[in-house]
């Protein structure tokens, strides 16, 4: 089961390599595509966007043929847009580099999920949800480096050839050894389901967990935007200074995923979904404790602003193992089409809440605050579902 578990990690990781490891060139893309930087950054909203919304479309998929085949799909499409994006020499050719990507990932993030769903349920599959989502935040914090060590060494191409052999490789992985994990009693849909959409989302308590998952990234994501600002324009931080403290979180939240999973073993699933809330609420408490009663000199310190981050960013390791397995418990006939619209209302319902956040008129760390009080509100929500629940829910029909 362990090596499962690996090689659906393998698949996971394509989305945050494909998002991670070119942030230290976007200049130097910009440079040589000849095109305002602005544009550049704009793939990356963009590759997140085509990243959710596909869910909707490959969760029926990999219903209706299988986990392994699509895997291999989405592979096929991550080498060629990698490929394509490592050759472009116009802007819209690596537009349309980032939108194959983005398709290709689609793919692999609800094969890893359904996977799970298809060997694992209860306090296993909450420890398989952790550690898949508790290993990612390793790649934040060395995928900056590697791409930029890669990029010095041998242009801005560089890194995305290192994706496209890191596709090639995971394929010929997938292709050997990966199992067919379908049940044989799958539902099959025709099209976009939209009436299994439909029928899920009147499901409060698949609501509960997924906005419970959606409330902790939209709290990292709020993070990560506001950090550059708060830590190096008002902290004083160089950039390597800022890189290693962000690495340092990435660092954090990995450490903090093991402990919970060992915590969902020995306290269970409840448990851990009120610690989430615990821990975001006190993040936003140490948040505004610093702002208001500490003196006006000390405000800008980075401390201030990373030990509440780092009290907080652990719900996002104890909610979101434990709320993606309950959301997706009931639902063994249809898997990919619960792990995607669970992975849409994660993905796009914690960028939406970041981006509405940090356009609010308050300053950095009142915005960051309201969102982790936002997360730990969802989280206590999901808690008090979990608690509600007494056995096994029945699949929808």
């Amino acid at each position: 089961m362990q090596k499962f578990t690996l090689m659906l990690l393998s698949l996971v990781l394509l989305a945050p390599l494909g998002i991670d490891l070119y942030l230290p060139t976007l200049p130097d893309i910009a440079l040589g595509l000849n095109t305002p930087v602005s544009l550049i950054q704009t793939t990356i909203p963009i590759f997140l966007l085509v990243m959710g919304l596909g869910q909707l479309v490959t969760g029926p998929l990999v219903d209706n043929y299988g986990r392994k085949p699509i895997a291999l799909l989405g592979l096929a499409l991550y080498v060629v847009g990698s490929a394509v994006a490592a050759t472009a020499s116009n802007w819209p050719m690596f537009l349309s580099a980032r939108l194959i990507q983005g398709c290709a990932v689609c793919c692999s993030a609800v094969v890893a999920f359904s996977g799970v769903r298809d060997r694992l349920s209860g306090d296993a599959a909450a420890r398989a949800y952790g550690f898949l989502n508790g290993a990612l935040n390793i790649v934040p914090a060395l995928a900056p480096l590697l791409g930029g060590l890669l990029a010095s060494a041998f242009g801005w191409r560089a890194p995305f050839w290192f994706l496209c052999a890191y596709g090639l490789l995971i394929a010929l992985i997938v292709l050997l050894w990966l199992p067919e994990t379908r049940p044989a009693d799958t539902l099959r849909v025709r099209g976009v389901p939209l009436a299994q959409y439909g029928a899920i989302l009147r499901q409060p308590r698949f609501l509960a967990f997924a906005f419970a998952n959606a409330g902790a990234l939209g709290m990292v994501l709020t993070y990560v935007s506001l950090a550059p600002q708060v830590l190096m324009n008002e902290g004083g931080l160089t950039p390597i200074q800022f890189s290693f403290a962000f690495g340092a979180n990435g660092f954090w939240i990995m450490l903090v995923s093991a402990f919970v999973n060992k915590t969902i073993r020995k306290a269970g699933r409840p448990f851990c979904l009120a610690m989430g809330f615990v821990t975001m609420l006190a993040g936003a408490l140490l948040l505004f404790a610093g702002m208001h009663l500490l003196p006006q000199t000390m405000q800008t310190h980075w401390a201030l602003y990373m030990l509440p981050v780092a009290v907080s960013v652990a719900g996002l390791a104890f909610t979101v193992g434990p709320a993606t397995s309950y959301a997706l418990e009931p639902y063994q006939q249809q898997a990919g089409v619960a792990a995607a619209l669970q992975g849409f209302i994660q993905m796009a319902g914690g960028a939406a809440g970041s981006l509405l956040i940090v356009m609010l008129p308050v300053a950095e760390k009142s915005a960051l605050a309201l969102m982790m009080l936002a997360g730990a509100a969802l989280a206590l929500i999901a808690w008090r579902c979990s608690k509600k629940m007494h056995g096994s829910l029945t699949a929808l029909k």
